[in-house]
């Protein structure tokens, strides 16, 4: 049995949707004041929105494109304690259109860490193994940079937010050879400049030189995510090419999850599902963090008790004999430390 201290996983994490209005909009029911936010339309091509409290509402990226950090003001009013307010911007809050966030709990604004030969800037939530880290590059190899978790994450992924660079991210299943690229479809990039060859440890991650990471004098934000029991998994799986796909066990009843093949000789899609979009098996619908792209209507997953079972055999997440690497994270425990089991959908 998979035992958590976390029973109330939404209290952490969690999905919401919402139909835009065109005009001030509050959106309540997150649960929690998101640190975090991501925000996509789901009818409509615009691009995602990453906002987070360390870099501040007015300050956006997005994860279909290598593009600089951009200032819009009128997206977000305000982070509030049950979610946020939107103002009148198309991309978040068209009228008539529906969207989805993804929303996570850190520490707010953050606070000075000086745990890696660069000084970051964390804001922390340890209970669920979230940080969200902001540091200036020094274009050093080897550098590190603290990340305030207090446990070795299990995936990480940076962004340089002062000019162009891809999204890299660090997967404990791929190692720190190379790196994911998050706004595009390439396989593992294997080159040992990006992260040093050096796996992150309990209180630091390491960096190259690439720009995805460490340009000299350039700006960068880091999501950096340890696994925790019964919530949260960062993990691997060997497709079978059928559409009875295969199963991929996580020790929790899944509200979110995101896929994407890592072996050479593929181009392959980023691809999410959540329990609330749609949200019912057999219809999980799937939307795209590397492409603008609204929701597509093929169902990818049946999400379990236990964990997520594939049902397509889409080479984006089911090629036969094709390695995968995921990141879940919980609707509920399958067993919390109350002993109650959770149950299958």
């Amino acid at each position: 049995m998979a035992y958590t201290t976390i029973d109330k996983s939404s209290l952490h994490f969690n999905t919401k949707l919402w139909t835009g209005t065109g005009s001030s909009n509050a959106i309540t029911g997150v649960g929690f004041q998101p640190d975090l936010l991501w925000i996509k339309s789901r009818s409509n091509t615009y691009s995602h929105s990453w906002t987070d409290a360390v870099r501040g509402k007015d300050n956006k990226i997005a994860s279909n494109n290598s593009n600089a950090q951009y200032t819009d003001a009128g997206q977000l009013t305000s982070f509030d304690s049950d979610g946020f307010t939107l103002s009148t911007d198309a991309g978040v809050n068209n009228n008539g259109s529906t969207f989805v966030s993804w929303n996570w709990k850190a520490n707010g604004a953050g606070s000075s860490n000086t745990d890696g030969t660069i000084n970051s800037t964390v804001s922390v939530d340890t209970t669920s193994g979230f940080s969200i880290v902001s540091y200036t590059g020094n274009g050093t190899l080897g550098a590190t940079v603290g990340h305030g978790l207090g446990q070795t994450p299990g995936l990480f992924i940076t962004k340089r937010t002062s000019g162009t660079s891809s999204w890299g991210m660090y997967h404990q299943s791929t190692g720190a050879g190379g790196f994911m690229e998050m706004n595009g479809v390439s396989a593992l990039q294997s080159n040992t400049a990006y992260f040093n060859n050096t796996a992150p440890t309990s209180s630091v991650f390491s960096i190259g030189t690439d720009s995805i990471n460490n340009t000299s004098g350039s700006t960068y934000i880091a999501y950096c995510f340890a696994e925790k029991q019964g919530y949260s998994k960062f993990g691997s799986y060997t497709g079978n090419g059928n559409t009875d796909g295969s199963f991929v066990y996580t020790g929790f009843k899944p509200a979110f999850v995101m896929m994407k093949g890592y072996e050479s000789g593929g181009s392959d899609n980023w691809n999410t599902c959540d329990n609330k979009r749609v949200g019912y098996n057999a219809r999980n619908w799937r939307l795209y963090p590397n492409a603008n792209a609204g929701e597509n209507s093929t169902s990818l997953v049946d999400l379990l008790s236990n964990g997520f079972k594939l049902k397509v055999s889409s080479t984006d997440v089911n090629a036969n004999a094709k390695g995968y690497i995921f990141m879940a994270f919980a609707e509920a425990p399958l067993v919390g430390s109350n002993n109650v089991p959770a149950t299958a959908r």
